[in-house]
């Protein structure tokens, strides 16, 4: 039986998306983990599809400071050379005039331009030398006035710092079957108020001979809460009214099913909405489990212990 004839007709389909419901090839996924969309961009320059700005403020942060002391050596090092290919000539104070003891000394000058430092015991004389060392010096205030610009904006940036279960789990219920997936904000002082949450699902089904993708928004036990001090366990009610009714593992993997959410929220900190996204794939939900509780309660309060919000139980 064709998968698209077990789907219960009367499931809310989801027609404003923004995906196209075409599909030839099963297992990727429209969303990755991190939320961003797995889309690429092609046709136009490089230059007018790439942003520098939102690639620097959305950098893990490691990557971020790797990609600053990069610059700032590289930067010196081509000053250096031209430095050094003008010769010793050009400045006083030098200890040594040649070889690799030279282009060191070159390279420190470089430097304390770059940072408008100035030690003083190395400096340029001829009008080529100053001229170049007076590009650096502006060069190095417009670089650190963009640094300090990156990372105020990264430090600024209105972020829901939530933290998604690694899978989502098919279970019982109640007295039903239900998908789930759970999600805790793991910043102390970053509690979020009127949080909602939306989920659709995408599948791959064959109609009339043609694969296309069905999307659906799948009702949810609760969409929203008033506050999110501790983890929220998402719940879509598996019954006869969900498209999810009656298919098994297989049935996932063969329609290529993805579930992508979208968390809203306001952030007292920031004073301002913010939001996430991610997704699960039909290899990332889990049948027959049940996630286990992730807190517990003490004399002195609650404790979330967010190590367990990926853990579940047969």
């Amino acid at each position: 039986m064709a998968m698209f004839n077990r789907i219960n007709p009367t499931s809310r389909q989801n027609d404003d998306t923004g995906f196209s419901n075409k599909g030839i090839v099963n297992g990727g996924r429209f969303i990755n983990r991190d939320g961003t969309f797995n889309l690429k961009k092609e046709g136009w320059p490089v230059w007018d599809r790439y942003s520098v700005f939102h690639t620097m403020i959305t950098l893990p942060l490691w990557k971020f400071i790797t990609v600053i002391v990069l610059f700032f050596i590289v930067i010196n090092f081509l000053y250096t050379f031209i430095y050094f290919w003008m010769g010793a000539e050009q400045f006083t104070g030098l200890l040594v005039t040649k070889g690799w003891g030279l282009f060191k000394e070159l390279y420190f000058f470089s430097t304390e331009s770059f940072t408008t430092v100035g030690y003083g015991r190395v400096n340029p004389v001829s009008d080529g030398a100053n001229i170049i060392a007076a590009l650096e010096a502006l060069s190095g205030l417009l670089s650190f006035a963009l640094a300090t610009g990156l990372i105020y904006g990264r430090f600024a940036r209105p972020k829901a710092y939530l933290a998604f279960s690694d899978h989502a789990v098919v279970g019982k219920y109640k007295d039903k079957t239900a998908l789930m997936f759970r999600f805790a904000c793991y910043k102390e002082q970053h509690a979020l108020t009127d949080v909602t949450v939306q989920v659709n699902l995408a599948m791959l089904l064959q109609e009339n001979g043609e694969y296309n993708y069905k999307y659906y928004t799948l009702t949810l036990e609760r969409n929203k809460v008033e506050s999110l001090p501790m983890n929220w366990t998402v719940v879509h009610p598996i019954d006869e009214e969900s498209p999810l009714w009656n298919l098994t593992g297989e049935d996932f993997t063969a329609a290529d099913v993805e579930v992508y959410v979208l968390v809203r929220g306001y952030n007292d900190v920031y004073a301002n909405t913010v939001q996430q996204r991610t997704s699960y794939t039909y290899n990332e939900i889990q049948f027959n489990r049940k996630f286990i509780p992730m807190y517990q309660e003490t004399p002195n309060g609650t404790i979330l212990e967010l190590h367990k919000l990926s853990k579940s139980a047969g």
